[in-house]
């Protein structure tokens, strides 16, 4: 593996960890979709640097794209308080306007350089290596690793330093304030971290691509916990796996690297989004018809208490009478008879003592209209479920 290949995937990695910090928060916020249009909003920004400095590496480029980035959420959300429109509609109308003046700007004034559309939108990790950082004379390394990693530092450091704030602030917003937090001075902190790794990310991996590693990886964790350290560390490790896998992915098929790493990424969401143990598709579908069963295992058992009638009791009433298919009936009397909830003799149905219990409870929750209670009754009773 070659030192050019090595600075590739630290520069991809480097990337992924300063999106996914700032993208937990958005996507926690449910603001997802102000990443896209902090990522193309910025371009008249970084155009703007460039006609006052004539320099692509100019820090002031940096800053002009980070006050873009910050003037589109207070755009959007001055929009979105006018109560006219919905947050959605006013990010759909600030980003494409902005973005159009930057194309505009550059079709007229700066088609002939570096500064292009395609290069902004796209990115290219692949010529990340070649742009070097001299300093005395002295290569250092990679620019895009320097300036990435410069603003991972600070990304990390205002992490510690304010973990607390962001994390009420981000929950409530209430709370903050009565705690003497400002919840639009962390509002707006956020929005500029997020802009400045933006720009940072920008000339390396391409606005897609830092749209992509800003909100893909928080989605992914999201997913599998509820606790935001962990979702931090989550969004990190498969930010980073997905830059390497899509790195290789891109060697092994001579394809484009942030494409390969976006893949990569999309098939890991799917994969957890299909597979995740409690808000995976599978696993939803699984408690959903868990359910079903134990509503009706309930319906059964309280009409069991409700009749002494001996056809009323009898197996084949499920099929004949309560009209249900031979497998739920069958279904049903085995999650019964597991749980000693019933007894069966000569195809009569009879409540055990337990029985009697849970339903006599079951039906108190539901005369106080505090049926929601019911789980946790059946965690007591249930020694099976389904």
């Amino acid at each position: 593996m070659s030192s050019a290949q090595i600075e590739i995937q630290l520069i991809a990695s480097l990337v992924a960890i300063a999106c996914a910090i700032p993208g937990t928060f958005l996507v926690l916020r449910k603001m997802a979709m102000i990443s896209d249009a902090i990522s193309h909003s910025i371009l008249p920004g970084i155009v703007i640097g460039f006609f006052i400095t004539q320099d692509l590496n100019s820090p002031l480029l940096i800053l002009l794209a980070a006050l873009t980035g910050i003037i589109t959420v207070i755009l959007v959300e001055y929009i979105q308080k006018t109560g006219l429109v919905k947050e959605d509609t006013a990010i759909g109308l600030v980003f494409p306007i902005l973005f159009s003046i930057g194309v505009i700007l550059i079709a007229k004034n700066a088609n002939d350089i570096h500064l292009d559309v395609d290069a902004v939108l796209l990115g290219e990790l692949a010529f990340a290596p070649f742009d070097r950082l001299l300093i005395a004379g002295v290569d250092v390394g990679p620019k895009s690793l320097w300036i990435i990693g410069s603003i991972l530092l600070i990304t990390i450091g205002l992490l510690l330093a304010f973990f607390k704030e962001v994390k009420v602030s981000t929950f409530d917003a209430g709370l903050a304030a009565s705690l003497g937090f400002s919840p639009a001075v962390i509002h707006y902190g956020l929005m500029t971290v997020s802009s400045v790794t933006t720009v940072g990310a920008f000339d390396a991996v391409g606005a897609i691509l830092v749209v992509a590693l800003m909100i893909a990886p928080a989605a992914t964790a999201y997913l599998l916990t509820t606790n935001l350290k962990r979702m931090l560390v989550y969004a990190i490790c498969f930010g980073v796996f997905s830059a390497i896998s899509g790195y290789w992915l891109a060697h092994f098929l001579d394809a484009s690297i942030a494409g390969s790493i976006t893949t990569m990424l999309g098939v890991i969401f799917l994969m957890v989004y299909l597979f995740a143990p409690s808000k995976g598709v599978i696993a939803v579908l699984y408690r959903e018809r868990q359910q079903r069963t134990e509503v009706s295992l309930l319906t059964f058992l309280l009409h069991l208490r409700n009749h002494n009638e001996e056809e009323e009791r009898h197996v084949n009433h499920l099929n004949e009478h309560i009209n249900w298919q031979k497998v739920r009936s069958k279904t049903v009397l085995e999650l019964a008879l597991k749980n000693n909830m019933i007894l069966i003799d000569n195809n009569i149905v009879s409540l055990t003592k337990k029985g009697k219990d849970f339903t006599s409870q079951a039906i108190d929750y539901i005369i106080t209209n505090e049926d929601s209670k019911i789980e946790h009754m059946k965690d007591d009773f249930f020694l099976f479920r389904g």
